[in-house]
């Protein structure tokens, strides 16, 4: 069912949260549209639907998920249930991608707060924890080389 509520760029900018350039280039694209147009001044006019399709095109490029990906999650969105083990392992993939970044994120907030530690100890003057926080950094570079390879 097609609403009759249209919104200008403007409002759908504001309300998926995504520039007016990248709104217009996803109708370049294909990941959206063709758009309605004003036929009076030729602008563009937003469906409700519309908005629904670049929300959900938002979510996606804040995981970042890239345009191909997107073009095929849009292409498998239209096709129907028949993609579903398609969306998933698409979806699957991006998450698994995601949980590589928080590991490699986790080590490098272990090591900066081993970084932090061992300059506490130094500012305490305290030569005990200092060297424990050595060694926790020297264990913290062994990982972050690990990540980093």
């Amino acid at each position: 069912m097609t609403t009759l509520t249209l919104m200008t760029i403007q409002d759908a900018s504001q309300r998926t949260r995504l520039s007016e350039p990248t709104l217009r280039y996803y109708e370049e694209v294909g990941l959206i549209g063709p758009i309605a147009r004003d036929e009076r001044s030729g602008h563009r006019r937003y469906r409700d639907e519309d908005i629904d399709t670049l929300q959900a095109l938002a979510c996606l490029r804040a995981m970042g998920v890239g345009i191909e990906d997107m073009r095929t999650y849009q292409a498998n969105r239209i096709i129907g249930r028949s993609t579903a083990a398609a969306q998933r392992d698409l979806l699957t993939k991006h998450a698994l991608r995601i949980e590589r970044e928080i590991a490699t994120l986790h080590v490098h907030l272990n090591y900066l707060e081993a970084k932090a530690g061992l300059w506490d100890a130094r500012d305490r003057d305290d030569a005990q924890a200092e060297a424990a926080a050595s060694e926790r950094v020297h264990t913290m570079l062994g990982e972050l080389e690990a990540v980093l390879s």
